[in-house]
């Protein structure tokens, strides 16, 4: 077999590839043997008829089915001579194949990049030392309450924290919002409205317009729109808005008693806070492990420098963030006109965010191959038991699905490898314990870089 190779870039090879004839006739002889067990002739018993009578009767077949077996055949023993790691396959062209005649054709592969691994054992990392405190608690148990909490109607003047029932209406320049925006009726106006008075809350600014007014009363709310503002027909414009307060309500939350400690499970309220503080402190380990592996992924992509990643892998990460980012922002109410006037910069965040990820499963499989690290039956099950739980599926249900879906078991199996190898490297990192709050000082100067 004679094999050559064209570097068209560095993950990006044209192999010229040359079997002779007889590795050709050969091919075409095995699989006319193998037609010959299961043909059925009138006259001959089932595997019984001459093999002139079945290459006959099945000869574009049995051709067809030899090209593509020793296609298959030649393009294993071209990676494993030329030592390239194929990570994806053009379909060959420019094929030459027939009885008697050698074998030739051209195909273009994308290879995985060639890097060097940095030290990856002992990344540094930095923990904060924080506790559960008596104060964590009950914050946590007023979050609690908060989610039982009823807002009643009050005959006084709205304050912080009130709920306020109003009907508004807005203009831009002397016109209706929907004037400049025909999907913006949300924005332009509604009845009824109920809005918490809440520094952010619906508009800047607005909320803090509306204390001290009573139900009955009517105010001109201003509202200067900022210049990133979502829609942006109305960016960096002033709105006024009249404002009609149909009723205010004020937020009543039960009392911390043992009433409220049954209502979810506990026997009283000192089971209650117990109970309480264990989750709390299972939460900030969680936290602080996954400040950990975030860390170490963040210092070892640092120090890896790959100049070229396989095209397909990153067009068809590109397209999975865009389509995620698109559901989101639907998700969010965003309407289809907003995200396609942002299209291009929805394309070029999920582009740079595609190279990142495919960067980084190249350097986890290198690991990974490395310290031997595999993903097990077990793994594979637990794994799709919890997306099974995400899904609110039965485990056989959700496995049948995966089957039918080309590509997502493997999806699956390398995204639970990703996750191993992240596990060994915090396992393995130099984590240094700080005071609460050095993590948020160490990260405030990147604030001012848009992710």
């Amino acid at each position: 077999m004679k094999v050559t190779v064209d570097n068209l870039s560095d993950c990006k090879k044209l192999l010229r590839i040359e079997e002779d004839a007889a590795a050709v006739d050969a091919t075409i002889e095995k699989v006319t043997t193998e037609y010959m067990r299961h043909a059925s002739f009138p006259g001959f018993r089932p595997g019984k008829a001459p093999r002139q009578m079945v290459f006959k009767a099945f000869k574009n077949d049995i051709i067809h089915e030899a090209e593509r077996n020793l296609i298959r055949e030649t393009l294993t023993k071209a990676r494993e001579e030329q030592k390239l790691d194929f990570v994806s396959i053009n379909q060959p062209e420019e094929i030459q194949f027939a009885p008697g005649q050698p074998l030739s054709y051209v195909v273009t592969v994308e290879t995985a990049p060639d890097f060097e691994l940095p030290e990856y054992k002992g990344l540094p990392a930095k923990r904060e030392v924080r506790t559960i405190t008596e104060e964590d608690v009950t914050r946590a148990i007023d979050l609690l309450r908060s989610q039982q909490s009823r807002f009643e109607p009050v005959s006084r003047p709205i304050q912080q924290g009130d709920v306020a029932v109003i009907n508004y209406t807005g203009t831009c320049e002397g016109k209706p919002l929907t004037d400049f925006n025909p999907t913006a009726r949300g924005l332009a106006g509604k009845d009824k409205f109920w809005i918490k008075i809440e520094q952010g809350e619906f508009l800047p600014g607005f909320t803090e317009q509306l204390i001290g007014a009573s139900a009955g009363e009517t105010r001109t709310v201003t509202v200067n729109f900022p210049a990133d503002f979502v829609i942006k027909e109305v960016a960096g414009k002033t709105a006024l808005y009249q404002v009609t307060i149909v009723e205010v309500r004020e937020k009543k939350l039960p009392e911390a008693d043992d009433n409220f400690a049954k209502s979810y499970g506990a026997e009283n309220m000192a089971a209650l806070r117990a109970g309480v503080r264990a989750d709390l402190e299972k939460d900030l380990a969680y936290k602080q492990n996954a400040s950990i592996r975030s860390q170490v992924v963040k210092e070892l992509m640092s120090k890896v420098s790959i100049k070229e990643l396989p095209e397909s892998f990153v067009e068809e990460e590109t397209r999975q963030i865009v389509f995620d980012i698109v559901a989101e922002n639907r998700r969010r109410g965003v309407s289809k006109e907003i995200i396609e006037k942002e299209k291009d910069n929805i394309h070029s965040a999920a582009l740079a965010s595609a190279r990142e990820r495919v960067k980084a499963a190249f350097v986890f499989k290198k690991i990974a191959q490395k310290e031997k690290i595999e993903v097990s039956s077990e793994d594979l099950i637990n794994g799709m038991a919890f997306l099974a739980s995400q899904a609110n599926m039965d485990l056989k249900a959700f496995i049948k699905e995966v089957q039918q879906r080309d590509g997502s078991m493997e999806k699956i199996s390398e995204s639970i490898l990703t996750q191993k190898v992240i596990d060994f490297l915090a396992k393995n990192a130099k984590v240094e314990d700080v005071p609460p709050g050095t993590l948020n000082q160490d990260a405030a100067p990147a604030l001012t870089t848009p992710e």
